[in-house]
């Protein structure tokens, strides 16, 4: 899984003022840019917060740098690894709420097929710089950010059968870890969901 993601909230009216298939590009070309300042190495790395670009599309974009992961997909991957193992014995109720959650964001679901993105709002001609692997509408995230509210106060009741039946290590080699390597990384996610769903905006993964 040699693949780094890169999540970011975008105001989505300022991608539907160009035609469909500009969207991506547009969105690209602004986080490329020399002049956001996020491609100053010497800068403070940020992690587990919110990086604001400057420059002149400072108020369209933000990306959000998840903790400990420096970028790199694999915990995304893993922690949807520990669900393929846990699922069958979760309350019936929390499997549906949270297969939602994880197929709207990081899981393509139990067949390999089924993960939901919203990037019909996009178009795939031209083919683009860095590639879209999920997209979420201003609608999909409200829904997911409210399936989130629901599901929280109920993770708990995944600790005993995450510890007995998630037999996959993670992906530093350590045994899989329920508190970091799954409910922290969700978390993350949901509050990536609450600073869009504040702002009425969308959500984008590129693969960089």
């Amino acid at each position: 899984m040699g693949v780094d993601i890169t999540v970011l909230i975008v105001d989505w009216a300022w991608l539907g003022e160009v035609p469909a298939r500009e969207r991506l590009l547009r969105l690209e070309r602004a986080w490329d840019a020399d002049e956001t300042g996020l491609w100053d190495y010497e800068a403070p790395s940020v992690q587990g917060d919110w990086v604001w670009p400057k420059g002149p599309d400072s108020d369209r974009f933000a990306v959000y740098e998840f903790l400990y992961t420096l970028g790199s997909y694999k915990p995304h991957f893993w922690a949807t690894h520990y669900w393929d193992d846990v699922r069958d014995h979760a309350d019936p109720l929390l499997r549906a709420e949270l297969d939602d959650f994880l197929l709207g964001l990081i899981w393509d679901g139990p067949d390999g097929e089924s993960g939901r993105s919203d990037d019909e709002f996009f178009s795939k001609d031209p083919p683009h710089v860095f590639g879209l692997m999920r997209a979420c509408s201003p609608e999909s995230v409200r829904r997911l950010a409210a399936t989130w509210e629901r599901v929280r106060p109920r993770l708990d009741g995944l600790r005993e059968p995450f510890a007995v039946h998630t037999a996959a290590v993670s992906s530093d080699g350590r045994p899989a870890d329920f508190d970091h390597g799954f409910v922290h990384l969700l978390t993350e996610w949901a509050r990536v969901l609450t600073g869009a769903a504040d702002r009425g905006w969308g959500v984008v993964g590129l693969r960089a």
